[in-house]
């Protein structure tokens, strides 16, 4: 099959397929025929987390795929992120081979801290530990020294490449500033309703490639309000999505790739994730991207990570 997609180049030299299959969300039982629905259809960048606990029919559907000879190891490009009760310098290495062992594989290509906020080890499957008073059990252990752990997973050949995710600018300008494997990437929240202009311009400037979580604004999310903007609804998005005779989706989607930023959108559904793909082919001019920057809601965030606001290194 020919290679259909678009990829950015990290500063490491790595390539990254411009658009993604996110399985944030995505529920056991659904998301492995999705992986492999995914990859018959071109899909070679896979977004997942050890925190969205379906890393293990994540990798049955990559062994199923290579196994089949849809594609090769080298060919996928795998990313996983670090969770916040692994950030101990002690623990961050246990983190990754548990991650490796669910996945079936012997290295993943992209490896992010998950956000900069740590969290008190309980267990490893007790993601948000709260003590008797049903308070956060909080770690206020620093980032900058999960990260020196971090670089010592590339060495050890586990991971290819690191980065992080949720972090603001003063954030990253406190790990570039120790780093010894650069940072490659930040994934963040992003859509036509965040401005996230300072942060994306930021990593431009030191060459770390921004990829776009929650693209269409995560409306599916368990929280989700019905005052929330609706953008696949906005009758912006259909306007413009109409004139090129897309669906909104994927002008929302193209809307992230047309700005040189890589996409993880998500969905379980054989069609949408094939239509998703296709949102590659789909242009949107820097005049369409500036109307879609009108959107913007003061202060909005469709995942605010409320439940650490009160973290020393919460980053919104």
């Amino acid at each position: 099959m020919a290679d259909k997609n678009t990829y950015a180049t990290m500063s490491n030299g790595l390539k990254v397929p411009m658009i993604g299959l996110g399985t944030w969300k995505s529920k056991p039982g659904e998301v492995k025929n999705a992986v492999k629905t995914a990859i018959d259809i071109g899909y070679r960048h896979i977004d997942g987390a050890y925190l969205y606990l379906n890393e293990g029919e994540v990798g049955e559907a990559y062994k199923e795929k290579i196994a089949d000879g849809t594609v090769k190891r080298e060919d996928l490009f795998v990313t996983t992120k670090l969770w916040a009760t692994f950030h101990r310098p002690e623990r961050v290495e246990q983190a990754l081979r548990l991650s490796l062992k669910a996945l079936q594989l012997d290295y993943v290509d992209l490896y992010l801290m998950h956000s900069a906020m740590g969290a008190q080890h309980v267990s490893d499957t007790e993601m948000f530990p709260t003590g008797e008073d049903g308070k956060a059990l909080l770690d206020d252990i620093h980032y900058t020294e999960t990260w020196k752990e971090m670089e010592k997973l590339v060495e050890k050949g586990l991971t290819k490449s690191i980065g992080v995710s949720n972090f603001n600018v003063p954030q990253m300008k406190e790990v570039l500033k120790i780093a010894r494997v650069p940072i490659v990437m930040n994934q963040i929240e992003n859509h036509p309703c965040i401005d996230q202009r300072e942060v994306i311009d930021f990593c431009k400037s030191k060459n770390i490639v921004i990829t776009s979580y929650s693209p269409l604004g995560s409306p599916d999310r368990a929280w989700a309000s019905n005052k929330d903007p609706n953008l696949r609804e906005h009758p912006l998005v259909k306007e413009i999505a109409d004139s090129k005779g897309c669906t909104p989706v994927q002008l929302l989607i193209a809307y992230h790739l047309c700005q040189g930023l890589v996409c993880v959108p998500k969905s379980v559904t054989p069609s949408r994730i094939e239509q998703n793909f296709l949102a590659i082919d789909v242009k949107v001019t820097d005049e369409e991207i500036k109307k879609l920057d009108t959107l913007a809601i003061s202060k909005y965030r469709a995942v605010p990570w409320d439940f650490w606001r009160n973290h020393v290194h919460y980053p919104f």
